[in-house]
């Protein structure tokens, strides 16, 4: 099992968590929705919580709790920035399908 970053994603978590001056790293993690079935959560982790599972890649540690873990498992997190928009993007080789708009998708 793996969580992976680019360095692209690793930069802009480790610049974002010194400026904000707390947090251990990236949170990521899975919910229902969309027209797909799922969507990607991403925030910046404060503690490590009972279930979690913790990676660590180009020193960041990347915290996925137990019932998001078997949909992420493989997924290379990449930090793109496109004209004025910027976004985590990934790369999961679990997902089967992605809703035309591509903020959800399918197992």
């Amino acid at each position: 099992m793996a969580i992976s970053l680019t360095e692209s994603a690793a930069h802009r978590v480790r610049t974002f968590l010194a400026a904000r001056g707390s947090g251990i790293g990236l949170r990521l993690g899975v919910r229902k929705t969309g027209c797909s079935g799922f969507a990607y959560v991403v925030n910046y982790a404060e503690a490590q919580q009972p279930g979690d599972t913790v990676f660590e890649d180009r020193g960041v540690r990347v915290f996925v709790d137990s019932a998001s873990l078997d949909l992420v498992d493989g997924t290379i997190v990449d930090f793109v920035k496109e004209g004025l928009n910027e976004a985590f993007r990934f790369r999961n080789p679990n997902v089967k399908g992605e809703c035309g708009c591509g903020e959800s998708f399918s197992v």
